[in-house]
């Protein structure tokens, strides 16, 4: 895992399959072992017959990626020996169990060296899952719970899906990502190097770094989204109550594909923050210790690895391959225009407004039939608001919500935002527009909210003025469209 926290922008897909509310404001356009399993697997779980995954194999593969960097001046390091050695040890193996592997040359990395993704036979080219882990380490040590625990997880994944080669009913797709510690160059290049059209196909990315701190806790990317389900639901099977990973958020190899809009999702077991006191009830370990103490130092070797942490990650994984691209776990596409009365000629419903707000008053036009939302205008203290609630369906390929905004102010002052409409999603503000953004007609504003598959949420637009002065901000056909 890499040390520092990205700074971020709005990133819609942190929200996949998330029941939030999404409200719309201004933007100025300008363990040591954890506790024994509390009850059996659940009979969905075993209903799938996802394997067994060995973690003495996973094991295994550790004990490998511990000798390369002891062979190789002790690290893994992105563009060292080492890593080229690791590179190989994973290609090696992949290519003798029948998968098609390439290497990609990431020439923006800090240490330029190859990325390695590997697809299975059989599935949709267009019905992609894909599941992604670092191979690089830091230079301090042999880097095996950071990151040599989840490129073993996705490796021994692999050789069983090969071993026993199941109807795929999507495309499944390894990545072991290069430069991650240097600022997650390595996927950043991947993403970056994918038309509009690849990144579409990916229905799903599942990214794993450090699965197996000695001190873990049970941590998953955007838990209660609809990507993060299945992952989740192995997990509850084993009554481990997992919690959002935090600590992780926009510093793994998940961000950049988060960040093009591709829905995202992953395990972790913790690195340098804290166990707290109800984790370590709940989980076992101990309280007010990190959950990897070894994290970016010399002892993270394979006695840095807690068996039983890197067991259930790795059964994990095999059980979400399994429901979503063997078993067929990703519903179907029903597509169509999710907004009810998005033109507002229909009356108020299913709009909440507030008084006045939908109006056919000729002093702002409509942009089509005679009805529209006008939300300020009032040239007073003022707040306005319009919302929806909406349920936004699973498995399609693209989500676009968008709308016709019309803005003008009496306002003369052309450098302060003294009025404004805000969009948002739950807490998080999509756009903010305010008298500075005025202009003749309306102006079409568009959004991809893929992230919000298979979530109920609620649109809402807020308007407020300040005591002078008026800016009309005007509102008609408003669409969500999935497809």
């Amino acid at each position: 895992m890499r040390g520092r926290t990205l700074s971020a922008g709005v990133a819609l897909a942190v929200f996949a399959g998330m029941t939030v509310t999404l409200a719309a404001q201004p933007v100025v356009a300008s363990p040591t072992t954890a506790t024994t399993m509390a009850r059996p697997i659940a009979a969905t779980v075993a209903a799938l017959a996802a394997p067994d995954i060995s973690v003495t194999n996973v094991q295994a593969h550790l004990t490998q990626f511990n000798s390369i960097a002891t062979n190789n001046g002790g690290n893994r390091r992105a563009g060292s020996a080492g890593y080229t050695a690791s590179l190989a040890y994973v290609k090696s193996r992949l290519q003798s169990a029948g998968y098609t592997v390439s290497e990609q040359y990431c020439s923006s990395c800090r240490y330029p060296s190859n990325n390695l993704i590997a697809e299975w036979r059989g599935g949709p080219t267009d019905q992609v899952v894909m599941f992604g882990a670092h191979l690089d380490g830091v230079s301090a040590g042999p880097g095996i719970n950071d990151n040599a625990t989840g490129s073993a997880t996705l490796l021994e994944n692999a050789l069983v899906l090969a071993a026993q080669n199941p109807t795929m009913t999507k495309k499944v797709r390894f990545a072991w990502w290069t430069d991650e510690e240097q600022g997650l160059n390595g996927s950043r290049f991947y993403v970056n190097s994918l038309s509009s059209t690849q990144r579409g196909y990916i229905k799903g990315y599942y990214n794993f770094d450090m699965v197996g701190s000695v001190n873990g806790g049970y941590f998953i990317n955007r838990v209660t989204s609809t990507t993060a389900a299945p992952l989740k639901a192995y997990w509850d099977s084993l009554g481990l109550q997992p919690e959002e990973n935090v600590e992780g958020q926009g510093r793994s190899d998940d961000y950049y594909f988060q960040q093009a809009g591709i829905p995202t999702s992953g395990y972790a077991a913790g690195a340098s923050a804290r166990k707290t006191s109800a984790q370590a009830a709940k989980w076992g370990g101990t309280a007010n210790a990190a959950y990897d103490p070894c994290y970016h130092r010399s002892c993270d070797t394979t006695a840095n690895v807690s068996a039983t942490v890197l067991n259930r990650a790795a059964d994990g994984v095999a059980y979400a391959l399994w429901q979503l691209a063997v078993s067929g776990g990703t519903p179907t596409c029903t597509g169509g225009q999710v907004i009810g009365n998005g033109g507002f000629e229909s009356g108020s419903t299913p709009w909440t407004a507030s008084s006045g707000v939908i109006t056919n008053s000729s002093s702002q036009p409509a942009r089509s039939g005679s009805y529209k939302a006008w939300l300020g205008g009032n040239g007073s203290s003022s707040t306005e608001s319009l919302s929806q609630s909406v349920t936004v369906p699973a498995g399609c390929a693209s989500y676009t919500l968008s709308f016709w905004l019309h803005i003008d102010t009496a306002e003369t002052t052309g450098s302060t935002a003294y009025d404004r409409l805000t969009v948002q999603v739950g807490s998080t503000t999509l756009a903010t527009y305010s008298n500075l953004n005025a202009a003749a007609g309306y102006t079409q504003r568009s959004f991809n909210v893929a992230g919000f598959a298979g979530q109920t949420v609620t649109l809402k637009f807020t308007g407020t003025e300040d005591s002078s002065l008026q800016t009309s901000f005007v509102l008609d056909d408003v669409a969500l469209q999935a497809s």
